[in-house]
């Protein structure tokens, strides 16, 4: 299998916070980069998009180099991320004709179809559109030049449930054809379980896991206990855990848990929360 996009020792660092990682995304697939704030999640983003330039590291989107091929990279990568580019005095449809000029792919039947489907205000300004209709725009404009590979930053941030459903939709059905793949972050992780093929777990510039979804939803059992009955199991294949006055509930590997303990499924987001949370305890002693 071909990779969409990969990093090879990536790095980059600022005062206080150092980004180093290995990360693909295969061809057709949609990877969620799931994280805290500021675990990295914008700055791999960014690195891949050439917005900001990386200490260390190999990058390939496509099977290209960005920095040697830019227009050809820029004309198959679909980019969703704020704040917008555009001046808050234009809209919609001036949006459209001045990307018409950029994209040598640029459909405007499909983007006039976009913004209709998304209900977005062709002649509305942009300083006039709330943050979930901006964003709405930047996805009408990211699915209209035949991209091959959208990276989508938080796409869903701001919009209803009823629209982020139906934004899903597109995406699933943008990824029906085997060459399309999407990299996106978020911080609702509802959208990533019904999006996702992979999940990549970014914490404090690290990457912790990348896997196929299913395999951890099958890989990984949720634990909820009182903490003398947490001793069973070997500290260091404990993977995140949250204890309370209540009790403890941690992340183990299905193979970790002991015979007769009682264990439940998991979900991405318990995944998630316990990962980020590692041993903090809540509502107890600090």
């Amino acid at each position: 299998m071909t990779n969409a996009i990969e990093l090879r020792g990536l790095e980059k660092h600022y005062p206080g916070f150092d980004l180093k990682l290995d990360l693909e995304l295969p061809e057709g697939c949609i990877l969620g980069l799931v994280g805290e704030n500021g675990a990295g999640k914008t700055t791999v983003i960014k690195c891949i998009l050439g917005l900001i330039r990386p200490n260390a590291g190999q990058i390939r989107i496509l099977g290209r180099e960005p920095g040697r091929d830019f227009d050809r990279v820029r004309e198959e990568v679909g980019l969703v991320m704020e704040p917008t580019s555009f001046p808050d005095s234009m809209n919609a449809r001036e949006i459209g004709r001045i990307l018409s000029g950029v994209y040598r792919n640029w459909d405007a039947a499909a983007y006039a179809a976009l913004l209709e489907r998304l209900r977005v205000a062709g002649e509305k300004p942009l300083k006039d559109l709330s943050r979930g209709n901006r964003m709405k725009l930047s996805i009408c404009t990211a699915l209209s030049h035949r991209a091959r590979l959208l990276v989508l930053d938080e796409p869903t941030s701001g919009l209803d449930p009823v629209v982020r459903d139906e934004v899903v939709g597109l995406l699933l059905d943008f990824t029906r054809d085997e060459r399309h793949s999407v990299l996106i972050s978020s911080h609702i992780v509802s959208d990533l379980e019904k999006l996702c093929d992979y999940i990549a777990f970014l914490k404090d510039g690290r990457l912790m896991l990348c896997e196929e979804k299913d395999r951890l939803l099958e890989e990984y059992r949720l634990v909820q206990c009182a903490p003398a009955e947490l001793e069973r199991i070997d500290p260091a294949l404990i993977r995140g855990r949250r204890e309370t006055e209540y009790g403890v509930s941690a992340l183990v590997p299905e193979a970790a848990v002991p015979a007769g303990m009682h264990s439940a499924p998991v979900n991405i987001e318990e995944l998630f929360v316990l990962m980020a949370s590692g041993s903090r305890k809540e509502g107890g002693e600090s």
